[in-house]
């Protein structure tokens, strides 16, 4: 996807705080502060301590949301390149590291620095094809379709699981900032707790 049609996709994707037609579904628990996301529109709804949760069609908030290079990128740690060179081995796979630099033009260094980042990813992996003239190579190819969409789904669920609990730890620092007598400012303190450095100017 060019940065062009990430512009478009973005401008596409509706960024008010309406989220009655979105593609996912978020629950909060009417009891606790229990919010849950899911993919799908479960069947009856979801439930927190045998109770109905509760579907949330509006968001107070307005968040703008990612484009997909964004989160690959936040959530994995994996650029343009690497996705380039996950989605050429998913098409074209099994290859060797070699091959894929040949089909992408890239460095054969960044491609084996890709390739096994994508291997502890769990989105390909990797085995020893015999040589007909003798010895073996290793190759590359997808793992099967329907555990990468669950793996990576989990593995994005996980990172938001951790910026969820960033946030929440956010906020509670400033519930307790203000339930308490500081002498500093709640900027300072927010930063040394919750980032672990203070905020310097650039």
């Amino acid at each position: 996807m060019s940065e062009g049609d990430e512009r478009e996709f973005r401008a596409e994707t509706p960024s008010d705080g309406d989220l009655s037609d979105r593609p996912y579904a978020i629950y909060q628990c009417t009891d606790c502060q229990n919010v849950v996301l899911s993919m799908q529109d479960c069947e009856g709804g979801m439930t927190c301590h045998g109770e109905a949760m509760e579907r949330v069609d509006e968001a107070k908030m307005d968040v703008e949301p990612p484009a997909l290079r964004e989160v690959l990128l936040d959530a994995f740690g994996l650029p343009k390149a690497g996705l380039d060179i996950c989605l050429c081995v998913i098409g074209e796979g099994p290859l060797s590291p070699g091959e894929v630099a040949a089909e992408l033009e890239y460095d054969e260094s960044t491609i084996r620095s890709y390739l096994t980042e994508l291997v502890d990813l769990g989105l390909l992996e990797k085995s020893q094809l015999n040589r007909e003239g003798g010895g073996t190579v290793s190759v590359f190819h997808s793992v099967d379709l329907e555990e990468m969409r669950r793996e990576s789904l989990i593995g994005f669920y996980v990172w938001a699981g951790e910026a969820a609990a960033l946030l929440e730890e956010a906020n509670l620092t400033k519930a307790e900032y203000l339930d308490a007598d500081h002498d500093e400012r709640l900027d300072a303190v927010f930063w040394e707790q919750v980032a672990g450095d203070r905020t310097t100017e650039s």
